[in-house]
């Protein structure tokens, strides 16, 4: 997949097809949109490309709030597994925001060969988002391209996936629900850092990571996660949380990768994570801290053994 941060210098010749969003975290509602783009480009002979944002929208109008499902590098391996073949990565900024909805389109039509534009049926482009699925209709009767949009609402456990809903499950440790919208688990990226190697001293050597503060943070507690650390891939369990046996520390993510040794300093680490196992707590001593996390460790065992089992094959579960 190629992939073009500056559109006002694009002059594709061949028909294209494009989207157009944010698609943060690529969850289940935006795979649909995608793949029927891809389906029917294939169809008819076009190329299917998505136009995305970095930073995003969000990231500029609450640069304090705003919290990442996913960066600009998980959108872009997403986007080319679902097919795509080109994205165009524009910079959102307070001057892009002024560009009224006729002059984004006109210029995607031209630059792209644009003929059909996919979208959800409540996607506004342009400044003051003036641009509606009306108004695509129109100036795509105009510039040649036709206009798709989603018939149905996509779902997931009886309630429509939004991004609102994800986050929202995200804060609260619901990862069930979090990874069932998004069609997969949910992934932190971090390099690992010195930490203050208590974990160890504990018997349970845990890999700190650091995190991009752009990112939005499973609430507080316990995980069941699958690390990949180079081509090398282990079941592990992850306290996401400000270690409160130990007089609370700033929040941190910091994993117990099962089965390894050895000093992975610097290194970076992929997490998925796949199931909550328990609130953080403050304990009353070390011992019963370290008597918990013996048990933390024996149920995530037994829950990646009942997986291997073909009880949970998948990781995510349908609702």
């Amino acid at each position: 997949m190629w992939i073009e941060h500056d559109l006002t210098h694009l002059r594709l010749q061949n028909p294209h097809a494009a989207t157009i969003g944010a698609f943060d975290g690529v969850h289940r509602g935006h795979q649909v949109l995608i793949g029927g783009m891809v389906a029917e480009s294939r169809a008819r002979g076009m190329a299917p490309l998505v136009v995305t944002f970095d930073p995003l929208p969000g990231q500029l109008k609450d640069p304090h709030g705003y919290r990442l499902l996913s960066t600009l590098p998980d959108r872009l391996e997403r986007f080319a597994e679902l097919g795509i073949q080109g994205a165009i990565v524009i910079h959102f900024d307070a001057a892009f925001m002024r560009t009224s909805a006729l002059e984004f389109v006109t210029e995607l039509a031209h630059n792209l060969s644009l003929r059909a534009l996919w979208a959800g049926p409540d996607f506004r482009l342009g400044r003051g988002r003036e641009g509606d699925i009306a108004f695509l209709r129109q100036t795509g009767g105009q510039l040649g391209f036709a206009v798709r949009t989603l018939q149905d609402t996509v779902t997931w456990g009886g309630a429509p996936v939004r991004s609102s809903r994800i986050r929202e499950a995200l804060r609260v440790a619901d990862i069930e629900t979090t990874n069932g919208c998004l069609g997969h688990p949910y992934r932190l990226t971090g390099i690992v850092e010195h930490g203050e190697r208590r974990g160890r001293l504990l018997g349970f050597p845990t890999a700190n990571l650091q995190i991009d503060q752009s990112r939005l943070l499973p609430g507080n507690g316990v995980y069941v996660c699958r690390a990949y650390l180079g081509t090398a891939t282990y079941s592990a369990i992850t306290n996401i949380g400000t270690r409160p046996t130990f007089d609370h520390h700033p929040p941190n993510v910091e994993a117990h990768l099962l089965d390894f040794s050895g000093t992975i300093y610097g290194r970076t680490l992929h997490l998925d994570f796949l199931k909550h196992l328990r609130p953080e707590v403050r304990f009353g001593s070390v011992e019963a801290l370290v008597r918990q996390i013996r048990i933390d460790e024996a149920t995530a065992r037994a829950w990646f053994q009942d997986c291997e089992d073909g009880l949970d094959g998948d990781m995510v579960r349908p609702g």
